[in-house]
């Protein structure tokens, strides 16, 4: 079954651009918000949660205090990838995460929760 692409965007009432690229780029950062553990070799970022969950990521594109995206490596579909993007939105400003991801169809709720989630337990880790 192809894979759908997800984009979600989460206002982020960040006071500093530094703060945010750190929690989305850095595996420090991550650990904080992510993954329980996160560690890097050259492009390859290995994600842990809890006693048993491993996952390897490569780092297929960056753009410092932009983006970074990453394909997991045990993903058999070559054009799909995760992305973390920030955007400054000068009316507001305030920062903007924007998240694309690929996801099976009939897991795509399940999805938006984890994401949710996961940016909620960002926002904590970040004073926001």
């Amino acid at each position: 079954m192809k894979k759908e692409k997800i984009h979600i965007e989460y206002l982020l009432n960040a006071s500093s651009r530094s703060i945010i690229w750190n929690a989305i780029s850095t595996p420090i950062g991550m650990e904080d918000w992510f993954a329980d553990k996160v560690q890097m070799k050259d492009k390859t970022f290995t994600f842990c949660w809890g006693k048993s969950e491993v996952r390897k990521a490569e780092l297929i594109g960056t753009r410092i205090n932009s983006f970074v995206r990453f394909h997991w490596l045990d993903d058999e579909d070559e054009k799909s990838y995760f992305e973390f993007k920030m955007n400054f939105n000068e009316l507001t400003s305030d920062y903007v995460l924007e998240i694309t991801d690929f996801v099976d169809p009939e897991e795509k709720d399940d999805q938006f929760e984890l994401w949710n989630s996961q940016i909620d337990t960002l926002k904590r880790a970040c004073g926001m």
